[in-house]
């Protein structure tokens, strides 16, 4: 079976999509570009399937590379077999292969190693022939002072050592065993120190099946012993691996079959046991890991695709106690209008100060939404606001945002850039507003990683989480679209075919040359060449341009197809931007005789006729508007069967953590997501999600808040 064959067969989709999605990412186009603009080739794959074929692409060709160059090394050594050869064409995984290469690695110095220096593989392989004849006798032949074997113990020790060595590094051994402690391996957890209170006590006598143990314990176990709080071990039943060895290995019963069993005990002992220990551990963890990076993934999607709260001014504030909470306001467009500084919490407690300073910074600027951050003082905040809102004539309501990654950002080379003359504090103020206005646009500016929607992402590998995280920024920027005018150069690097260097191209010839008319304007853009113009153009949106198709998702190589329709249609799009007509013309002729006439394909013109209907349209509108408030609630005056309402900030392996208001985020455990069997939490909800709650329970003390949604939505 080839690439493309494996390819599809896991992905469930046809050869020929597999094959086409293969070509055009070997032809250098994006993800995002072939999602969108070539749907007729791949038979309409999106962005996440795409990214999953590409990463499988990388792995089985990096697969293919390594048995390369394995059958390369076996060959230099004249060992190669056609036993060998089948093998490597078999093998399905690197490890495998690895377990292939092993017997003919060149070794760092061990005991066998040293066994061979001194000419005992002859007895070595005398004894593995497992005959009557005395092992003992024929050692006699192997003393040698001159090479150090000075007695037959020694020369036996010596030839078991390479037996040892010999069953350790049995390809069809190392499978059979494999298998075995996949079926049958415990992970055994034990307390390694004694700790007050620690996090992992439900981990000091702990064990649970290695085939089923849900992936995040294994993160928190693998956590638990990098804290050296946990001792952790791989343990199966010693005899039955025993039995496998033996049977494999141990022909007869005498003498020197004794010697091959005891050779292979201590062959299990210290080398098989621990490097599969160390094999099966790495597994679950990579399986940890790439669950856990899908998790943070899918979170960060809902998160980035956040409806924005348009059309108003939001004043911004970043809660503090003894430093005073940070105000920024920023007009609908995210421009900041002013800014100060007020100590409404302790130890100032400047209530009546800091409402009169902000109830004239809201009337003045016509204030209608505010934005808190959700950090330190962010209840004291929020209880400050929702009274004070009480008092303002004019409807003003608020919501608690995620602060994640503002720290980061406001201190980063690019937040000083683009607010020199305001301190790091403010900066926050500012970007806080700005998450509420337009999460996707904001949010570009920091490191995924630093915005904190997943479990334990901080153990994650970096490139791994990092190329993931950065696909799902990239898929969402370009889903949204990017208006070229606008966009920062933090926003257009995400663009299909724009790197960093381009999006400051872009910016620094916006700046010299005014606001683009035209899309292909860009194509006088420095380094900007052709296949970067074909990749990101359809993305990049100019509102009251010379063309409107270019505040379109339409492709300027489908533009003469777009024009040809609306002649069809009777339509002058200079003279209107009505295309009703156009969607009611292809529903009376008919999808593919309409797509025949214009020589494009149907999923090619569904496209168009939707971006023609809704030109400039962000899909993001679509979604439910994020719950705003006016009042507050604390833990303490929550009850047992209460009903809320609330919106989903996070969903891990075991639940989702819901905000209802009283700025400790409630649990619904998975079992209490749904009636029905939740396979997992993310089948059910979404970051971002208004959901209905009822109180299950609630311990002040420990700040916990347990929730149910069964029956409610």
């Amino acid at each position: 079976m080839n690439i493309i064959e494996q390819l599809a067969g896991e992905l469930k989709i046809r050869t020929t999509q597999a094959e086409a999605a293969v070509k055009l990412m070997d032809d250098g186009n994006t993800i995002p570009f072939i999602a969108r603009y070539r749907k007729e080739a791949t038979g309409g794959l999106d962005d996440q399937l795409l990214r999953e074929l590409f990463e499988r692409l990388t792995y089985l060709r990096n697969l293919e590379k390594r048995k390369e160059e394995v059958a390369a090394s076996i060959e230099s050594l004249e060992l190669m077999t056609d036993e060998i050869r089948d093998m490597l064409a078999k093998a399905v995984t690197l490890s495998e292969v690895e377990d292939i290469y092993r017997p003919f690695k060149p070794k760092k110095k061990t005991r066998a190693g040293i066994a061979k220096e001194k000419g005992l593989q002859p007895l070595a392989d005398f004894i593995m022939e497992q005959t009557l004849k005395d092992p003992y006798a024929e050692a006699e032949q192997y003393v040698d002072e001159e090479k150090k074997v000075m007695s037959v113990e020694e020369a036996i020790a010596g030839a078991s050592d390479i037996i040892a060595e010999t069953i350790s590094d049995d390809t069809s051994l190392r499978k059979s065993l494999g298998a075995f402690y996949d079926r049958s391996a415990l992970i055994v957890s034990k307390q390694a120190k004694e700790t007050e209170d620690s996090v992992y006590e439900n981990y000091y006598d702990y064990s649970e099946g290695a085939a089923k143990i849900p992936t995040h314990r294994i993160l928190a176990i693998d956590r638990g012993e990098r804290e050296e709080i946990l001792k952790v071990t791989v343990e199966v039943e010693e005899a039955d691996a025993m039995k496998i060895i033996e049977k494999a290995f141990v022909k007869a019963k005498n003498t020197n079959a004794d010697l091959v069993k005891t050779a292979a005990e201590d062959a299990y002992k210290r080398l098989i046991h621990p490097s599969i220990e160390r094999r099966v551990r790495n597994d679950l963890t990579e399986k940890a890991c790439t669950a856990a990076i899908h998790v943070f993934s899918d979170n960060l999607r809902q998160l980035l695709m956040q409806p924005p709260v348009k059309g108003t001014v939001t004043l911004g504030l970043d809660p503090a106690y003894r430093t005073g909470c940070k105000i920024a306001v920023v007009d609908d467009t995210g421009k900041v209008l002013d800014t100060t500084v007020v100590y409404p919490t302790p130890p100032q407690n400047k209530v009546a100060e800091a409402k009169d300073k902000l109830k004239k910074l809201i009337a003045k600027h016509g204030v209608t939404t505010i934005a808190i951050g959700n950090g330190t003082a962010s209840h004291e905040s929020e209880c400050f606001v929702a009274e004070m809102i009480k008092e303002i004539p004019t409807p003003v309501s608020y919501m608690v945002v995620s602060e994640a990654g503002a720290s980061v950002y406001s201190a980063s080379k690019l937040a000083a850039e683009e607010f020199p003359e305001y301190d790091v504090s403010l900066r926050s103020a500012v970007s806080i507003a700005r998450r509420l206005q337009d999460p996707l646009a904001e949010l570009v500016k920091i490191d995924p990683k630093a915005i904190g929607v997943g479990q334990y992402q901080h153990d994650m590998p970096k490139n791994q989480l990092s190329d993931a995280l950065g696909g799902v920024v990239e898929g969402c920027v370009n889903n949204v679209g990017v208006d070229l005018n606008t966009a920062s150069f933090s926003l257009l690097s995400y663009v299909a075919g724009v790197n960093s260097a381009v999006a400051k191209n872009i910016v620094a010839y916006r700046e010299e040359n005014g606001a683009f008319t035209e899309r292909k304007e860009l194509l006088k853009v420095s380094k900007l060449g052709k296949k970067a113009y074909e990749q990101c153009a359809g993305f990049l949106r100019v509102p009251d341009g010379k063309n409107p198709l270019d505040n379109t998702g339409v492709h300027p190589e489908s533009y003469d197809a777009v024009k040809e329709l609306l002649k069809l249609c009777d339509i002058d799009i200079k003279k209107t931007n009505d295309f009703s007509a156009v969607s009611e013309y292809v529903k009376a002729n008919g999808l593919k005789k309409t797509a025949d006439a214009l020589g494009i394909g149907e999923p090619t013109l569904e496209d168009i006729v939707k971006e023609l209907m809704k030109p400039g349209r962000d899909p993001r509108d679509e979604l439910p508007k994020p719950l705003l408030r006016s009042d507050v609630m604390d833990m303490n005056s929550l009850t047992e069967g209460m009903e809320l309402k609330g919106t989903v900030r996070n969903v891990i392996d075991f639940g989702a953590f819901v905000d209802i208001g009283v700025h400790q985020d409630g649990l619904v455990h998975i079992s209490e997501l749904s009636d029905k069997y939740v396979k997992h939490p993310l089948d059910v909800v979404k970051v971002g999600d208004i959901v209905n709650v009822r109180v299950l329970g609630v311990d002040v003390k420990k700040k916990r808040i347990s929730l149910t949604m069964k029956g409610l939505n």
